[in-house]
């Protein structure tokens, strides 16, 4: 593939957005076979498919992700390009598109991204959440620039990711003010059969919280275990039990969610890491990111 057809990527960045042809026909008021058969073409030139049927609806193949990717940055710019000619410049600044691992804290996350949102040029932030390893599979399709976890990735997929460690908290226990002065005398002992609302066993905290339990002869009774922390803290303010979170956002987790300060485990900490496809960050707003994170988490 020699020279790119922006016609035919226009033709099939429509049939992704709306989701098959018939509906981007509508859209672009074109027949049918005029659209399938660009569409055609544009596969043939490519090398490869760029959708595949799952019943009666196109899904989007790998490489036909990559490709609405770029696809969505060039007629964005291209639409704003058009706006400047007219005199009506849109205002976008840089973009950054983050991938947000499910597991860390959403009041972490806040704080990450605070910096980017605070920035004198304008920034447009993309946030998307899901599981890591779907997320790394987005980050080397360029789905995304980053990607936030709460642990490092590893190589095995083929595709080179860099780690770029942000910092880490040490986590403590909170609750309902009740619950919070029932438990906070004789801590941590007071956790023997406490109301424990816990991440899902699947997480890099909840590995270590087990451990410190074990460890400690400390065997709480887990009422819930909530993958969501937001939902985690929804159900202790509302007095269900006690939660764990990191201490770096004692304050925040005291004010918007009337949770009360138990104690802090010292021994377990949360690890949150900025993964890339660069080994030297590159991105302007990554940057100031990392730098502000290093700071607040040191």
């Amino acid at each position: 593939m020699d020279r790119l057809n922006y016609q035919h990527l226009f033709y099939f960045w429509h049939v992704a957005r709306e989701g098959g042809v018939t509906r981007a026909c509508e859209k672009l008021r074109l027949a049918q076979p005029t659209i399938s058969g660009q569409l055609a073409v544009f596969e043939k030139s490519i090398g490869s498919p760029l959708f595949r049927k799952e019943g009666r609806k196109l899904v989007l193949t790998e490489t036909g992700r990559t490709v609405f990717n770029y696809a969505e940055e060039i007629f964005t710019l291209g639409q704003e390009l058009s706006n400047t000619l007219k005199g009506t410049v849109g205002v976008r600044g840089q973009r950054l598109s983050v991938g947000v691992v499910n597991a860390l804290p959403k009041l972490v996350v806040y704080r990450l991204l605070a910096p980017a949102l605070h920035l004198n040029e304008p920034t447009q932030i993309v946030c998307y959440e899901d599981k890591r390893d779907r997320l790394l599979a987005e980050l080397t399709l360029h789905g995304v620039d980053l990607v936030l976890s709460d642990a490092p990735a590893t190589n095995a997929g083929g595709a080179r990711v860099y780690n770029h460690v942000i910092g880490e908290s040490t986590v403590a226990v909170f609750g309902a003010k009740g619950l919070a002065a029932q438990y906070r005398e004789d801590f941590p002992w007071s956790l023997r059969g406490a109301p424990l609302l816990l991440q899902t066993t699947n997480t890099e905290v909840r590995r270590a919280l087990d451990k410190w339990f074990e460890d400690r002869a400390i065997e709480p009774r887990v009422k819930a275990e909530v993958e969501d922390s937001a939902l985690l803290k929804t159900f202790a303010s509302g007095g269900a039990g006690l939660i764990i979170a990191p201490k770096s956002v004692r304050a925040e987790i005291e004010r918007q969610y009337g949770l009360s300060f138990i104690g802090e485990i010292e021994e377990v900490t949360e690890r949150y890491y900025a993964i890339s496809m660069q080994r030297k960050v590159k991105h302007e707003t990554v940057t100031r990111i990392l730098k502000s994170a290093r700071e607040w988490l040191s």
